[in-house]
């Protein structure tokens, strides 16, 4: 038997620390041990009781998205061996296939029968030990050990740049500026990835101390506290991270023609705010701006977020680990706390 963190999905706070049966490998898996799996506001959601799903086999759910593990046991023709870290790819095709599954965009799965790693229907990482077949699995930078945790984030901001580019290569474009709102953990990697870009980047947040704005100003951004209007104007791109229905509008306000607006923050719903969708539409029209919404992300994006974390200056990525927590004193891994930026549980 192992430890793993499990809840009952859809039971709220049934978050326990339990033993499970440890996993069998197979000639053509991998085994890994986990060293640390990140803690992110879907788990708290699911430990809620808000969504999530068991797999059909059992009546709990493997908590755990984001892992850095090492590699036990591989097949030789996997390409890895032991002591290779590792992170585990989320989501997973669904079986259909879809047309998007079917040509591995398993991250733009149209028909929602894909199953992901410890939110709907696969078990995830937050265990002793997990088996996981190689091609679901992606080699991390061994100079940043536990910091490989920061990938699986990394790669959802990844594959938002991605269709950010895609996108601007409609016409001729030459952005400039950035917006990013929100600097938690997906906040400051998609300021990193502008950084190293070379764009002039703004971030916006509510954080007047704590490490958020010094983490800004590191990568030789501008740090802005509080709303939009007045901090930033002319902006080329804007990536919504925070989820915050008024910020959306109030981020349209300052895209300038040909802009590009990304919302990577999922909004809770309930909230009603009064619209001129006339105004809205004809602005979006007449300046040929575009809104699309991205999340998750598939293996080209995972590795494109290892690469960029190794360019990445290593103690500014040790500083977005505000929380490192044993596994032991696991409880206290899933409250928030009031100037975290990323909680990391440690096997």
């Amino acid at each position: 038997v192992m430890r793993a963190i499990t809840v009952v999905p859809g039971q709220p706070d049934s978050l326990a620390l339990r033993d499970v049966p440890a996993p069998v490998r197979d000639s053509g898996s991998v085994l890994v041990a986990t060293r640390c799996i990140g803690v992110c506001g879907t788990d708290r959601e699911i430990i809620s009781g808000a969504y999530g799903t068991a797999p059909s086999s059992s009546d709990f759910l493997v908590l755990g998205h984001e892992s850095a593990g090492q590699v036990i046991e591989a097949p030789s023709s996997s390409g890895l061996g032991p002591s290779d870290w590792v992170v585990g790819i989320v989501r997973h095709p669904d079986p259909v296939p879809c047309p998007n599954c079917a040509a591995g965009e398993w991250d733009m799965c149209s028909n929602g029968r894909y199953t992901e790693h410890g939110i709907k229907e696969r078990h995830g990482f937050a265990a002793e030990q997990y088996v996981c077949t190689p091609d679901f699995l992606v080699r991390g930078d061994p100079q940043l050990a536990e910091l490989n945790v920061l990938v699986e984030p990394a790669s959802v901001v990844a594959k938002a740049w991605e269709h950010i580019d895609y996108i601007g290569h409609r016409a001729t474009w030459q952005p400039r500026r950035v917006l990013v709102t929100g600097a938690g953990p997906i906040g400051l990697l998609a300021a990193l990835f502008a950084v190293q870009r070379d764009y002039e980047v703004h971030v916006i947040d509510r954080a007047v101390s704590g490490p958020k704005p010094d983490l800004v100003r590191a990568l030789g951004a501008q740090y802005h506290h509080g709303g939009v209007e007045g901090s930033v104007t002319a902006v080329d791109i804007a990536l919504e991270c925070t989820g915050a229905p008024s910020l959306f509008f109030d981020v349209l306000e300052v895209v300038r023609s040909n802009g590009i607006v990304c919302l990577t923050g999922v909004s809770s719903g309930g909230h009603r705010i009064p619209v001129d969708v006339g105004s809205l539409n004809r602005e979006l029209v007449l300046e040929n701006n575009v809104v699309f919404g991205s999340v998750n992300a598939n293996r080209r994006h995972y590795a494109a977020a290892v690469a960029a974390l190794g360019r990445a200056n290593a103690g500014w990525l040790a500083q977005l680990v505000t929380r490192r927590v044993p596994v032991t004193q696991w409880r206290e891994a899933y409250v928030k706390e009031p100037h975290d930026v990323k909680t990391i549980l440690a096997f």
